[in-house]
């Protein structure tokens, strides 16, 4: 049994080593390495040598490495998305040397910077479409891989189970592995709706299906709520209303009825949050968080959920310290107004950029691929938005690699290198020209 369990050991340092030389050669191979063990984690489930291995450092090398020896020509899109991310992450070190607590939000801020990093290499290196949609695999499938294990786990446990993370991870908990699992669900819709085979498609739908029932079963309330900001989202853009309405009331139905009476018990909870200690200790938190930043300009840094701060800045009658389970209000307290006022430019940025991509390709078949990306896109940072409220998820990966996909769309739907193929030209989201299009790209594309 024991040489068995190994084995997962040496096919994950065999996979890493075949892959390295590739990674070192080309810079994009190297991101979607880092993203693979950044989101999946795969050495957590080793039982071995594996299990600590410094397997992330290493990639990180192996990339910097390549922006020197590589063959790969690297430019950053200074896009206004990109602009305020350097700027959030800047203030964030402003922050930082001037906490509450040094050391623990300097060692905080390293595991950030590690993270934004490799989000602006990966913004240089992905520039061709199969770059943008092999990273879209990778991070769908690496979290799409717990989606399954939670769902078929729910599915086999009638529901009476709890869906938790690989342990050490951003997605340990409960319910931010649930969010996470949400939010690949519209990128593994996409990846299904330019897949070509059949049964690829039938394998992504069926994943997609396990990935509802394992944010079900992980009792998530936050995550429910996603899901239905999601699921209005998709109905609002459908072309067919009605239809779209009953097949996601039916499909919503069969998922809820499937849960046990325990978890419908639970997410009734929603409505009555004041009789709930959990839901109001995170209520006092963000007060906490709101009353530090109004007192301190650069909020209070990454560390500041304790008795002492509590003390000083907590709601009246506070007695227990909680982390603010909030991607707003962590970033209130720990960075001030100033960092909150960047995180919403941010986001609010990125779902503007989507939405220019949109009209760019919309009705134009050679960009339907764009089209239903950028839409997929905001699907899932909507998930993330309403999710990610009454979560401490505000410097998780997966929202940033959205990000990046975003731009990186934009900066090849801008190089024009797609219009020789489609034999004429369209109006980009960052050209205010009108130019001739071909007769073929006058068709109505529908997500």
């Amino acid at each position: 049994m024991t040489g068995v369990l190994r084995m997962r050991d040496l096919l994950l340092v065999g996979i890493f080593l075949a892959v390295l030389p590739f990674a070192l050669r080309n810079t994009w191979i190297g991101v979607l390495l880092w993203t693979w063990l950044s989101l999946m984690n795969p050495h957590r489930l080793t039982y071995g040598f594996a299990y600590d291995a410094p397997f992330a450092a290493a990639a990180a090398g192996v990339i910097f490495l390549s922006l020197f020896i590589g063959r790969d020509k690297l430019r950053m899109p200074w896009s206004p998305p990109v602009i305020v991310l350097f700027l959030f992450v800047f203030w964030m070190c402003v922050t930082t040397a001037f906490a509450l607590s040094p050391e623990d939000s300097w060692n905080q801020l390293n595991k950030v910077l590690k993270i934004q990093v490799v989000t602006a290499i990966a913004l240089m290196a992905l520039q061709e479409r199969r770059h943008i949609e092999l990273f879209i695999w990778v991070n769908a499938l690496s979290i799409g891989f717990y989606g399954f294990k939670g769902g078929l786990y729910t599915v086999l446990s009638g529901g009476g189970g709890r869906v938790w993370g690989p342990a050490g991870t951003f997605i340990a908990d409960n319910n931010h592995l649930a969010v996470a699992v949400i939010m690949v669900i519209p990128l593994l819709n996409y990846l299904r709706t330019v897949a070509t085979g059949k049964y690829l498609r039938l394998g992504l739908l069926a994943l997609m299906v396990f990935c509802a029932f394992s944010a079900l079963g992980s009792q998530s309330r936050g995550a429910l709520l996603a899901i239905a900001a999601m699921t209005l989202v998709l109905w609002a853009r459908a072309p067919n209303k009605a239809v779209t309405g009953v097949i996601l009331a039916v499909t919503g139905v069969a998922l809820i009825a499937f849960m046990p009476a325990a978890w419908e018990e639970r997410m009734s909870t929603i409505g009555t949050y004041e009789s709930d200690g959990s839901a109001m200790g995170r209520i006092q938190t963000w007060q906490f968080c709101a009353n530090l930043a109004a007192d301190r300009l650069t909020g209070g840094g990454f560390s500041i959920y304790n008795v002492q701060n509590l003390a000083i800045w907590g709601a009246p009658g506070a007695r227990s310290v909680h982390v603010a389970h909030s991607i707003y209000f962590s970033v209130l307290g720990e960075h001030g107004y100033i960092g909150l006022f960047l995180f919403l430019l941010l986001w609010w940025l990125a779902m503007r950029q989507a939405a220019r991509l949109r009209k760019a390709s919309k009705g134009k078949p050679e960009l339907a691929w764009v089209f239903h990306l950028v839409g997929m896109c905001q699907v899932s940072l909507v998930g993330y938005f309403v999710g990610g409220a009454f979560l401490q998820l505000a410097y998780f990966d997966l929202p940033y690699n959205i990000l990046v996909v975003l731009v990186v769309t934009q900066r090849w739907l801008d190089a024009g290198g797609w219009k020789e193929k489609a034999g004429g030209t369209v109006t980009t989201a960052g050209s205010a020209q009108q130019r001739p299009l071909p007769s073929t790209a006058t068709q109505q594309v529908t997500s």
